[in-house]
């Protein structure tokens, strides 16, 4: 009779942690295990413009689709703009944290006020520095214009392409930062204090003591921000550049949109998600695979 007590007892406490957890469970399954195996099905099959049939074909979309020398080139395109946007975002981002970390008097208001570009939403953040690169009246593109130097990233891919890079990394930095400036505050302040004592330079200090303790931290903000280039970044290339000029900065995310809503060719924009979902993992398990073993923990 005890032992069955413990055992009602038992499950009792077993239901309530499910209680807690079906809430994240019916999200997870309703937001992303119900939508990736809709994409996996719709990748194996070719529907018509109205999605009224479709028919089997196999891996046909991804053979068309790694064949395609347009998603060749936007996949290399990706590659560049993930790789330039996660590097001057956590390099500033770091840089900031420094800085903040030293501030002692109106550390606070300086703090709060690289906070809100956080606040603000991607597509908004690109309409924001659209408005600064202007061709016509924007203030960064009229001093530009000033030093001899003609913009206009409405004919220019590659400058198209650096203003997605501006505003993606500034939208983005504000996040980085506070995980930065978090492990900078965590940091023992007699390590440092025992290094500058031993002459250590303030670079040194840095290079050898504080940044190998942030490795975490750092390790943490490339996944987070590898995912953000990837998936992210959709709104403000929408807002900003709509892929062109000339698909000059189409990146998978969006073309994944542009073939799919604008050029309704479900199938191949199916196995486009699917491609780019795998991207993500491979991605993942490389960082964790490879650069968690330089982690200190």
């Amino acid at each position: 009779m005890q032992d069955e007590r413990y055992a009602f007892r038992g499950k009792k406490h077993l239901l309530l942690p499910i209680l807690f957890l079906l809430p994240q469970l019916v999200i997870t399954v309703v937001f992303f295990f119900y939508p990736a195996g809709e994409a996996l099905l719709g990748s194996v099959y070719m529907e018509d413009s109205f999605g009224l049939s479709r028919e089997f074909v196999g891996l046909d979309n991804f053979a068309v689709l790694f064949s395609d020398p347009s998603y060749l080139e936007t996949l290399y395109l990706t590659f560049i703009f993930s790789i330039a946007t996660i590097t001057l975002t956590m390099t500033v981002s770091l840089l900031m944290a420094v800085v903040a970390d030293q501030v002692h008097v109106g550390g606070t208001l300086y703090k709060s006020m690289l906070i809100i570009p956080y606040a603000v939403a991607p597509p908004l953040a690109g309409v924001l520095w659209l408005f600064l690169f202007n061709p016509s009246v924007g203030v960064l593109s009229t001093l530009l214009d000033s030093l001899g130097y003609t913009w206009n990233h409405k004919l220019n891919g590659n400058q198209a392409l650096l203003l997605l890079i501006i505003s993606a990394s500034w939208k983005q930095i504000s996040y980085n930062f506070l995980f930065f400036l978090a492990g900078l505050q965590a940091i023992p302040r007699s390590l440092i204090e025992a290094a500058a004592i031993d002459g250590a330079s303030p670079w040194q200090r840095f290079r050898n003591i504080i940044f190998p303790l942030l490795s975490p931290t750092t390790f943490f903000l490339l996944v987070v921000n590898t995912i953000y280039t990837l998936f992210e970044t959709f709104g403000i290339v929408h807002a900003v550049t709509q892929g062109g000029p000339s698909r000059a900065t189409e990146t998978l995310i969006y073309k994944v949109f542009n073939d799919g809503f604008i050029g309704l060719d479900f199938g191949g924009s199916s196995a486009q998600s699917v491609v780019l979902m795998f991207i993500v993992m491979i991605l993942t398990f490389l960082q964790f695979r490879y650069v968690e073993r330089k982690v200190n923990y």
